[in-house]
């Protein structure tokens, strides 16, 4: 029995409705999930999507709309649960815990739409929860983060390496798509 799933969060087409995709910073996003979703696939590992909800709030993640789905070129495969969330982790408002517990995942593979929001949020809640956690950062994508006060913003790059810093060795092991593929 594999251990290990990889949860692909939030590469959905509502991303690419909002004015900010023109800064995210890996808008081939769709085709670096892929490929681990290929490599999990032949490794017998579980693939489970998740997506998000806003419902009724009229904009791009309200499913009225038709954006709450995955981009082009990425599909489940029967026994692939989709799960839909609607709160920045994956767990909390989800029977995700519930799917992983049934599977008998004791390692998750975290990849997905905002760095530093969704995915690391659900990489902390999982390692709380006693998983062992591997981070993609280069299977993340976000877009620059305004400053608090307003002074400016962090680059894309500058997000992702506030979020590896926090990450790991505390709460996730943070690797590359290379490093996984080669794993």
């Amino acid at each position: 029995m594999n251990t290990t799933a990889l949860i692909v969060i939030d590469v959905q087409e509502s991303f690419r409705q909002r004015e900010a995709w023109n800064r995210i910073d890996t808008p081939d996003i769709d085709e670096r999930i892929a490929r681990l979703v290929d490599h999990a696939r032949a490794a017998g590992q579980d693939v489970i999507w998740v997506l998000h909800a806003e419902p009724g709030s009229g904009g791009e993640f309200d499913p009225e709309l038709g954006h709450v789905r995955l981009l082009p070129g990425l599909k489940p495969e029967p026994g692939e649960p989709t799960v839909t969330k609607t709160s920045h982790n994956a767990f909390t408002t989800t029977n995700l815990a519930q799917q992983l517990v049934e599977r008998g995942t004791r390692e998750v593979v975290i990849t997905g739409i905002r760095t530093e929001q969704c995915c690391e949020t659900t990489a902390r809640v999982a390692s709380d929860l006693g998983y062992e956690v591997r981070f993609v950062l280069d299977a993340t994508a976000t877009d620059p983060l305004p400053l608090w006060d307003g002074s400016g913003e962090l680059t894309a790059a500058q997000v992702k390496e506030r979020t590896a810093a926090a990450l790991h060795g505390r709460f996730a092991e943070v690797v590359t798509i290379e490093q996984v593929l080669s794993s």
